[in-house]
């Protein structure tokens, strides 16, 4: 009588504890906002080879920020962290402020381009570099061991680059900080700037209200440039756009897209898009700043749909605490 106690007793907390654990950690049904935990900002959000990827700053004070982690999904909702991809170590020249990455796979091999030390001057070594690597994952080298471009033109800061492929296969940056914008042509090796067809280098592209942050798509042969406007350490900042025939515009800018929204967040910009495998399914990957937050780098990575209208507009973004839903290539 004694051992069936024992065996029933056993059975019931067997029971009870999966019934804990099933109470616990129901299937998560979508990514949440944030998407994953830690201070980051300026995302990258890109697709290779069916697999999603977020490359973002590592947000807090500038002397801290010498390396980078990465961030992978197969359907949107579960991340896993990969420490570290590109690190001071590896960039000869790198003092501080390591931000802002855009990723591209090219060659045969993925190309990660950064912004570095915040220069203030021509006369300080710092700007935009590029680094190399075999893996998504990393780990990137620095592959010129100096930076790709160096210093101020047309008044833009050689900050928070965005490279673009165009339909013909050609490579463009667009640039800048101090609310100045250009755009150069790469290389096909990407690891050089070269002339335009006019024998210019750098066409300065400015938006009205233009700040910093630019981000280039294409749909339906139209160019949709956008960018962040505000102070990145404050309330207001935030993402409009313009649309365009050509990939030098000009751009007119027709609005806002993104906001703060008192009953979520506030500083919601420096963003990037990304197009799910559905025919028209687009996701937005941006920096917010909690309710409860005030500190300058208290920034979190968030996802949300971004959705166009029947005239071919980009609709105001909606953020949530929700996220989005589980989408696999």
């Amino acid at each position: 009588m004694k051992c069936r106690k024992i065996i029933l007793s056993l059975m019931l907390g067997c029971s009870a504890s999966l019934y804990a654990q099933t109470v616990s950690s129901p299937a998560k049904e979508t990514s949440g906002n944030p998407i994953f935990e830690g201070w980051y900002a300026d995302p990258e959000g890109v697709v290779f080879d069916g697999e999603y990827w977020i490359y973002p700053t590592y947000s807090a004070d500038y002397d801290a920020q010498t390396f980078m982690d990465a961030f992978s999904s197969t359907d949107l909702v579960h991340w896993k962290k990969h420490p570290k991809v590109i690190d001071k170590a590896n960039i000869s020249w790198l003092r501080r402020a390591l931000w802002a990455p855009a990723v591209v796979q090219a060659n045969g091999k993925y190309y990660l381009f950064f912004g570095a030390n915040d220069i203030q001057n021509n006369d300080e070594l710092g700007g935009i570099g590029v680094a190399v690597a075999d893996n998504p994952a990393g780990p990137f080298k620095d592959a010129l061991g100096k930076p790709l471009i160096d210093k101020i033109v047309n008044g833009a800061q050689p900050i928070d680059q965005f490279v673009f492929k165009d339909d013909d296969g050609q490579y463009y940056m667009y640039y800048g900080g101090w609310r100045h914008c250009n755009m150069v042509k790469l290389s096909p090796d990407l690891l050089s700037v070269v002339p335009f067809d006019d024998g210019t280098i750098y066409k300065e592209v400015t938006p009205e209200n233009y700040v910093e942050g630019p981000f280039m798509l294409k749909r339906n042969g139209k160019y949709y440039f956008m960018w962040s406007e505000g102070g990145w350490g404050g309330p207001d900042y935030c993402v409009a756009y313009a649309i365009a025939d050509s990939p030098f515009g000009p751009f007119k800018r027709i609005g806002k897209i993104l906001q703060q929204d008192p009953e979520v967040a506030t500083g919601a910009g420096h963003h990037s898009v990304i197009k799910g495998p559905g025919k028209d399914e687009w996701y937005i990957i941006y920096h917010r700043r909690p309710l409860n937050e005030t500190g300058r780098d208290s920034r979190a990575t968030c996802i949300d749909r971004l959705y166009f209208d029947e005239n071919g507009y980009i609709k105001p973004v909606k953020m949530t605490f929700e996220g989005v839903k589980a989408s696999k290539y």
